[in-house]
């Protein structure tokens, strides 16, 4: 069933294993919104990276790069206006990973490609920053078994948790809702979804926290 919302395009963030792409497609589903991936299975590099940061990161960034830039100048030739549109990536997360993963000439090159492909991205109408300590990314990794994730290393989920907390200290290119995710489950639990998808209603600029309320049996 189609649920109204006052967003027209919300964008899902956090770092891996946090389950941003898990929470878009059940956005994307309850909202009957189309959804825009930002396909990391299609990466060749990725698991290069994964096995050897300093040999990988450098192709790994550009195909990120050129992907996500192609998409969201698809977006702007589209009416955004015609239907809900969620994402599970902001496209200035690419230069996150970037000042996290290149050295120093790699990222000056990088920054003259990107300057180069002048990406016109259009804004959010809401974005959800999840957050969640070390270990519990870590734990959902694992779980998850996809294989070249289970190279990730606890000081590389650190330094990234690090920089998203960074990133979003300073946000303010859009409404902002801020979600411990460490104990819910969106996805998989309706209580936990309906209490989310109700603070996402409510937020119509600046930032907002969502703690979530416990839902135990009595």
């Amino acid at each position: 069933m189609k649920a109204p919302v006052p967003h027209r395009y919300i964008v899902v963030e956090g770092p891996i294993g946090v389950g941003k792409t898990s929470l878009a497609r059940r956005l994307a589903e309850r909202l009957d919104a189309s959804l825009v991936l930002e396909r990391a299975d299609d990466n060749p590099f990725l698991e290069r990276f994964y096995r050897n940061p300093r040999a990988g990161a450098f192709p790994t960034q550009l195909h990120f790069l050129f992907q996500r830039a192609q998409q969201q100048a698809a977006m702007n030739q589209q009416d955004l206006f015609a239907s809900v549109r969620v994402a599970d990536y902001l496209i200035e997360k690419d230069r996150l990973f970037a000042e996290l993963t290149l050295d120093a000439a790699e990222f000056a090159l990088y920054e003259q490609v990107y300057a180069r492909l002048a990406i016109d991205a259009p804004k959010p109408d809401l974005v959800l920053y999840l957050q969640a300590p070390v270990d519990v990314l870590l734990e959902r990794i694992a779980k998850r078994r996809i294989g070249h994730e289970q190279l990730i290393g606890r000081d590389y989920l650190v330094r990234l948790n690090e920089a998203y907390a960074r990133f979003f200290h300073d946000y303010s290119a859009a409404p902002l809702l801020i979600v411990n995710a460490a104990e819910i489950d969106p996805v998989s639990n309706p209580a936990d979804f309906e209490e989310l998808f109700a603070a996402i209603g409510r937020v119509r600029k600046g930032r907002q926290y969502f703690n979530p309320l416990r839902h135990k049996a009595i």
